[in-house]
């Protein structure tokens, strides 16, 4: 189980987050939903390690891991796809997935995965990382490795980010492709329609969790809350 406790996180002296509490249970799916610059971006970014809290405790099974980078995480299968991908040019993409091949997978698996993101093998298999590759064929590259690496937790930044219509489809193939694996993911989004997807979601704005639950019940209540405070924005 993978838990947030408590945490804050401040910089430059202003508070982004606040007193945040979230668990994850392993082989569920969970959104973290909310409007642009809500924070959900930031709560990514300590889960994975990249950005420590100004206070609070992420637990890995009852085990403080705050203090871990990265790597370190990565290595007790906590991975993210980050909503830029990193941008690797020169290698073949087969390259990429298998980690040069360090990552021990059968040829039909990388089928697969590229399949299942919706990037036939027959042109991707060998193509070369270079910059003919759009924003959105990156990112789904980047899904591919993900559905190879097989981590316990799999933290998804915007992954409709960048895609075409066919988005919301994709996601929810990866959800399922996920779930069969054992694997807990954790989307972040600020669309209901990809939240709906999930089985739990938290709602967060202005760098707090307004509610929690269902997926469906917090959607909804996000579409009226959301919907109103943009209303009362644009009123004179």
């Amino acid at each position: 189980m993978l838990c947030l406790r408590n945490v804050d996180y401040s910089r430059d002296g202003m508070k982004i987050l606040q007193e945040i509490n979230m668990t994850f249970r392993e082989g569920m799916s969970y959104s973290i939903l909310g409007p642009n610059g809500a924070g959900k971006s930031t709560v990514a970014r300590i889960l994975m390690g990249e950005l420590k809290p100004t206070s609070g405790q992420v637990l890995l099974d009852g085990k403080d891991i705050t203090g871990l980078d990265v790597t370190e995480r990565a290595k007790l299968g906590i991975s993210m796809a980050w909503q830029e991908p990193a941008r690797y040019e020169g290698i073949k993409i087969r390259e990429y997935l298998t980690l040069g091949g360090k990552l021990k997978v059968k040829e039909d698996e990388i089928k697969e995965a590229l399949e299942l993101v919706g990037l036939p093998y027959e042109l991707y298999a060998e193509r070369l990382m270079d910059k003919t590759l759009s924003g959105g064929e990156r990112k789904r590259i980047e899904l591919a490795s993900l559905l190879l690496l097989k981590p316990r937790y799999t933290i998804l930044d915007e992954p409709d980010s960048g895609l075409d219509i066919t988005a919301g489809e994709l996601i929810e193939n990866l959800l399922s492709e996920f779930k069969k694996a054992g694997a807990t993911v954790i989307l972040i989004t600020h669309h209901e329609e990809i939240a709906g997807k999930t089985d739990f979601a938290y709602f967060v704005c202005a760098g707090r969790v307004v509610k929690k639950g269902f997926s469906r019940e917090v959607v909804e209540y996000y579409r009226k809350t959301c919907g109103r405070c943009l209303f009362l924005e644009g009123s004179p």
